[in-house]
């Protein structure tokens, strides 16, 4: 072999070595994108004096380049703006790589009484409408201060303000709308909380017992600034959550997870606090009462300040915060009509448009691939650019609602959400697991609902932090379970596709009490399909996959109100209404649209006790018993369809 062919195959191969070691070192990774942001970038850090004297820890991140001026783009989060000291810099800044590489001044605060700011925190702070003077504070008034600041101050800003954020940072976007400061021309809620009673923690009263763990990062105090974690997250000691949340028992066997002493770290040696104040907040108001009914920014939006822009954005298999994003368009929609106000609405988990992976599954059905990095280069940037470096006019060249359609993977805009050309269209729950158009005789269908081996939401045996996989998982296990009543459609001649809410309008009795009562819409597919993907789970297959398209519970006794619960008379045949959240899903011609009602779904939520309590959380073990429970076949759901 000659000389030269031996010298291009060793440059080859320490090529490839190269390549591969930077590829599985995460490090080397960071390093490169470290190294770009520290060379475009200058980094302070400041405390910015709130209106009541508290100080917040702010990181500013502004452009070497000082030729020209630059919108800022603020994040406010109770997550952290780590990594502090103003030689050490994130990995990555801004929304995205696009507008990080455009030049923006890019601001990361923490929010009041969270890591290195001062002040005493509050979970999802109330909004105070009339504020006499500088003692009446919120997050509001926080955003606008900083914001203030922002613009006398750092050099080089053009003047106009944008926020971003996703999920609790997502929260406090949408907070930056209301009494919004002049500066603030466009802002991005994404995955937004927009109430904990109807978010994360709660689904219609039901509490997310899968939600236990994250219970004490929302609720240990601290009592001055910190850079280290001074919060506890419960150690389960398994795998198997499902069998660890069955064996617990009641809720208060719960409580000794959040009895513990102050921990050792500086932020907490002068509090005389101990335990989890959040898990305390959720024990002592298990109803929608006036705690929960403040902290919720839904209600607020009803003026939001006309030259600030809204996007939002939300996941269509967001586990966590589905119901904060489509209320908080909607309420902006309805009541600001003359703001410029969007909606994006795709097939993404919890925040999963941020992410820069080019295959865009969630769980174990793929999507299709680059659907994330499109939405930041063709809809995110744009939006940003138009109202902070453009014309900042209501042309923006987006539409009013981009919404992907789930069913055929592919996306849509529409001049309205829900759209204009849709209308309602009823199916009923039949005998012989039919679904049907027309309603038939009535009978009762009952099944015995088995406190002791309740429904899992996901046949994965495994502890998660919170769930996300399931929204998309494969029913089948659940559908061949007796304590599940199924029906569903003939094959479908025809595309069916949904655009809307979802209505069911149950009609039920139990042998109890009390009960949940959850309902699943699955697309089933043919059998005979031979389309698979790479991020399945190997036992799965496609054909006759049950996809979840959305699910949701209601605990029976807020069926009439949230605030004022009451039991349910035994064996009396009952209305209970749930509503799920939006979806835009079509069920192709040679697919199968199927229902399925449940009373458990486990550890997703909590077991009801099936025997009426006041509240769960103080419920004793006595309470909990097995029932049979009982749907009509004048039971109906109410879909939203295109036309």
């Amino acid at each position: 072999m000659k000389n030269s062919t031996l010298k291009a195959i060793t440059i080859i191969l320490l090529l490839f070595l190269v390549f591969s070691c930077k590829k599985n070192n995460p490090s080397e990774v960071a390093s490169t994108e470290t190294n770009y942001v520290q060379e475009n970038y200058d980094k302070t850090e400041v405390n910015i004096t709130m209106r009541d004297g508290v100080k917040l820890f702010t990181s500013i991140y502004t452009p070497k380049d000082k030729s020209k001026t630059y919108p800022i783009l603020l994040q406010r989060t109770p997550y952290s703006v780590r990594p502090y000291g103003e030689n050490k810099y994130k990995t990555r800044i801004a929304p995205n790589k696009h507008l990080m590489k455009e030049g923006n001044i890019i601001v990361y605060q923490d929010v009041r009484g969270r890591w290195m700011s001062e002040g005493t925190y509050d979970n999802m702070r109330a909004y105070i409408p009339n504020k006499k003077d500088s003692t009446f504070v919120d997050e509001s008034s926080d955003t606008y201060d900083t914001t203030d600041w922002l613009v006398k101050n750092v050099d080089n800003n053009n003047g106009n303000v944008g926020t971003w954020g996703i999920s609790y940072p997502g929260f406090y976007s949408t907070y930056s709308t209301i009494d919004a400061h002049p500066a603030l021309k466009a802002a991005s809620p994404q995955a937004c909380i927009g109430d904990f009673f109807f978010d994360d923690f709660h689904h219609n009263g039901a509490y997310l017992l899968s939600y236990f763990r994250a219970t004490s990062l929302f609720g240990t105090p601290k009592d001055q600034p910190t850079d280290t974690s001074w919060y506890k997250i419960p150690d389960l000691n398994t795998k198997d959550q499902y069998q660890f949340f069955l064996d617990a028992g009641p809720l208060s066997n719960l409580d000794h997870f959040f009895e513990y002493e102050k921990l050792d770290n500086p932020a907490l040696k002068n509090s005389d606090a101990t335990g989890d104040f959040f898990w305390k907040e959720l024990k002592e108001h298990p109803n929608y009462d006036a705690v929960w009914q403040s902290k919720g920014i839904i209600q607020h939006l009803k003026n939001v300040k006309p030259h600030v822009a809204t996007m939002v954005v939300g996941g269509e298999f967001d586990a966590e915060d589905l119901y904060g994003p489509l209320e908080t368009y909607k309420t902006i929609e309805k009541y600001n009509p003359d703001n410029y106000n969007t909606l994006v609405f795709g097939p993404w988990s919890h925040g999963q448009w941020a992410s820069t992976k080019p295959i865009n599954s969630v769980g174990n059905y793929y999507f299709g691939d680059s659907i994330s990095i499109k939405f930041q280069e063709q809809i995110e940037t744009k939006f940003f650019n138009h109202f902070l470096k453009g014309t900042g006019d209501k042309n923006s060249g987006l539409p009013e609602a981009y919404v992907y359609d789930s069913g055929k993977k592919e996306w849509d805009s529409f001049e309205n959400w829900p759209p204009k050309n849709s209308e309602k269209q009823t199916f009923y729950l039949a005998d012989n697991q039919e679904l049907t158009s027309e309603k038939g005789k009535e009978i009762g269908i009952t099944f015995i609902s088995d406190i002791k081996k309740p429904v899992p939401y996901s046949e994965d045996v495994k502890t998660v932090f919170t769930p996300r996989k399931y929204m998309t998982d494969d029913q089948r296990f659940a559908a061949r379970r007796s304590d599940v009543l199924v029906f569903e459609t003939q094959i479908l001649e025809d595309d069916f596709t949904l655009a809307g809410d979802i209505l069911a309008k149950l009609q039920v009795a139990t042998t109890g009490t009390d009960a949940d009562w959850i309902v699943k819409i699955i697309d089933v597919h043919p059998s005979d399909t031979e389309e698979n993907n790479d991020e399945m789970q190997n036992h799965l297959k496609m054909s006759n996959y049950h996809l979840m398209v959305r699910s949701e519970v209601m605990r029976g006794k807020f069926r009439n109100s949230f605030t004022f619960p009451e039991p349910f008379v035994p064996n009396k045949k009952t209305a209970v209404n749930i509503k799920l959240q939006d979806v835009h899903h079509t069920f192709k011609k040679g697919h199968k649209l199927q229902i399925q009602v449940q009373s458990t779904w486990f550890p997703l939520i909590d077991l009801n006790p099936q025997t009426y309590v006041g509240n769960i959380f103080k419920a004793k073990k006595e309470d909990f018993k097995t029932q049979t429970h009982t749907v009509f076949t004048s039971s109906n759901i109410e879909f939203t369809v295109l036309k």
